[in-house]
């Protein structure tokens, strides 16, 4: 515990190499998570986002089989599950039994590939819980490359792919191309979440990509104010696990994702007591009445 508040140690530790690019890696991460988590949780995806980690750590196990980069087989692999979960799940009834289904076959072949894999043990760890020190400046280009990608695809689709979030049936009826923007989303959460695997693990991935979004949620309605208060949440998230982790030397995943709990249970408390508010509020009276 003692080593958590050992400052010291921390500005040596700052000063390193690949702590430095770690730290760009968590705030990418977080940016990314940030701006696409409000969608994700407005169109119900936080089990997809799961399947698709899965199939990132199935195609992560395989480049690490294969003397590959990680981040690469990674990122084919959640491309390929958006693909099969955007082909497989046409309809909303079959939606979470595709990804059931998808996401156990990625998970079991997987653990296989580990198996196969004849090197350390920790590489393998790495891949189901995160491994954020082994993020070289190779990989920040990878990851500043498809961040950016992400980010200019999402602000071209960005108002019909809200439209069609929010009320898919009207959109429809409008023109928009509902079925293609979905498809394009399910790619573009695919490519983030191959991006977490390296920060947080293909286990722990909804940490950053489902929790600080529904924390937003909690305590505001509009778009607008849940993706800067999601980008915070997953910023916060992101760079303070990955400090808190450095003295101890402990997993990453553990202090984001407890960080991303404790905002979200914030968020929660402050939308409840806003709910008591607002129930106390007499007829007629506009303006917030404290609850007693």
């Amino acid at each position: 515990m003692d080593k958590l508040f050992d400052w010291d140690l921390y500005g040596k530790l700052f000063a390193l190499p690949y702590v430095q690019a770690a730290l760009v890696a968590a705030g990418i991460l977080g940016l990314v998570a940030g701006v696409l988590g409000p969608l994700i949780v407005s169109r119900n995806m936080a089990f997809a986002v799961h399947g698709t980690s899965e199939l990132s750590f199935t195609g992560g196990a395989a480049a690490l089989l294969l003397g590959a980069e990680v981040g690469h087989g990674a990122l084919a692999g959640a491309i390929v599950a958006a693909l099969v979960l955007g082909l497989l799940s046409r309809r909303s009834s079959e939606h979470d039994s595709v990804i059931g289904a998808v996401l156990s076959f990625g998970l079991g072949v997987g653990v296989l590939l580990l198996w196969f894999y004849p090197g350390r043990a920790s590489n393998k760890f790495g891949l189901l819980v995160g491994q954020i020190v082994g993020v070289d400046f190779a990989s920040i280009a990878l990851l500043a490359i498809c961040g950016v990608a992400v980010l200019l695809v999402l602000l071209v689709i960005y108002r019909p792919l809200l439209f069609a979030s929010v009320d898919p049936e009207v959109a429809k009826a409008r023109g928009v191309p509902v079925g293609l923007l979905a498809v394009i989303f399910a790619v573009l959460v695919g490519v983030a979440t191959a991006l977490g695997v390296q920060t947080v693990g293909a286990l722990l991935v909804l940490a950053l990509m489902i929790t600080p979004a529904a924390a937003a949620a909690r305590v505001t309605a509009s778009p607008l104010r849940a993706t800067v208060l999601a980008v915070i949440f997953a910023e916060t998230a992101a760079l303070g696990g990955f400090v808190l982790s450095l003295a101890p030397g402990a997993p990453v995943s553990a202090f984001v994702t407890g960080i991303s709990f404790l905002i979200y249970l914030i968020c929660w408390t402050v939308g409840r007591l806003r709910g008591r508010v607002a129930t106390a509020a007499p007829p007629g009276v506009t303006g917030p009445v404290v609850a007693r």
